[in-house]
């Protein structure tokens, strides 16, 4: 159980935007190190600013998580500054949608890059400091938290690049966890699975590398799905503030799971009958029709 965060180090990446921003920004309130991360410049420097002005010590670092080398960059920037982190926030994440065989192999890398090989740089580069410090205090102690998404609990239609993404992020935490208790009591992990929260997920676009650069032409499976994840994400009723506070007491409580809509739970369990009962997928529009029947009628019109 961890109740003080004062003094402590947090290392957050994407926290220019965002949940990364909203948990940096109670960082700043608990008095912690900051070391922030983000691949997008100018955001990363507003959020530097704020902390600063907040009375945090802060380092920043402009890092694309998909890379290997910029992660291990960070972790010494890290260890240099501040020493190991007591908290590591893998946070870093891309949306993109439409039909699973529409997107490019270069959608794939893009994706999969952030999504999973950034959490698994974090876990990679951080664990090992976290676990040294550890063993060198029996009084220290640590956690990671992994930003998975109610996408990696189930399959939503005209998603699946995403949705494979974050699967691996939750398959990713839970191994940690249990890696983790193999090991030491010390130090523990968390996934966060939200819903639909405003934040920039939707816009994920603007910071993708030029080299790997979206087609000219969107499919329309693409234009519904970015329309549809626009809508939902924009009327979202749980702001990344309250998340991140979720997030906060799930770290104070040991808590693993972290949901910013428990009632979506439902649909887990649905999906999960699914499989104990090896039944085909339930419908996924099945308590709203109507979305279905929409998304059909564009898809095939």
């Amino acid at each position: 159980m961890i109740s003080n965060f004062q003094g402590k180090t947090a290392v957050l990446t994407g926290a220019g935007s965002g949940f990364g921003l909203e948990c940096a920004r109670i960082g700043a309130k608990l008095g912690m190190n900051l070391m922030l991360a983000d691949v997008q410049q100018d955001a990363l420097d507003k959020t530097v600013a704020e902390m600063q002005a907040a009375g945090a010590p802060v380092l920043a670092m402009k890092v694309d998580v998909s890379k290997a080398e910029q992660v291990e960059a960070l972790g010494a920037a890290t260890l240099a500054r501040f020493g190991a982190p007591h908290f590591v926030f893998n946070n870093a994440g891309v949306g993109a949608g439409g039909l699973i065989w529409e997107n490019t192999a270069k959608d794939w890398e893009w994706v999969l890059g952030v999504n999973v090989m950034g959490v698994a740089h974090g876990v990679r580069v951080f664990t090992p400091m976290m676990l040294e410090a550890a063993a060198k205090d029996p009084g220290w102690t640590g956690h990671i938290v992994n930003t998975a998404s109610m996408a990696g609990l189930l399959n939503a239609p005209n998603m699946g690049i995403y949705n494979v993404s974050k699967h691996a992020v939750v398959a990713l935490s839970e191994t940690l966890y249990q890696d983790l208790a193999l090991v030491t009591d010390q130090i523990s992990a968390s996934v966060l699975c939200p819903f639909f929260v405003p934040t920039g997920i939707s816009q994920s676009q603007r910071n993708r590398p030029d080299a790997d650069a979206a087609p000219a032409q969107p499919t329309r499976s693409q234009l519904i799905g970015q329309a549809m994840t626009d809508k939902a994400v924009g009327s979202g009723k749980v702001t990344a503030a309250e998340v991140a506070q979720r997030v906060f007491d799930a770290i104070a409580a040991n808590q693993f799971y972290i949901y910013s809509h428990p009632k979506a739970i439902g649909s887990v369990q649905t999906r999960l009958e699914d499989v104990l009962m090896a039944r085909n997928p339930t419908d996924p529009f099945a308590h709203k029709p109507e979305l279905g029947v929409e998304l059909k009628k564009a898809l095939r019109g």
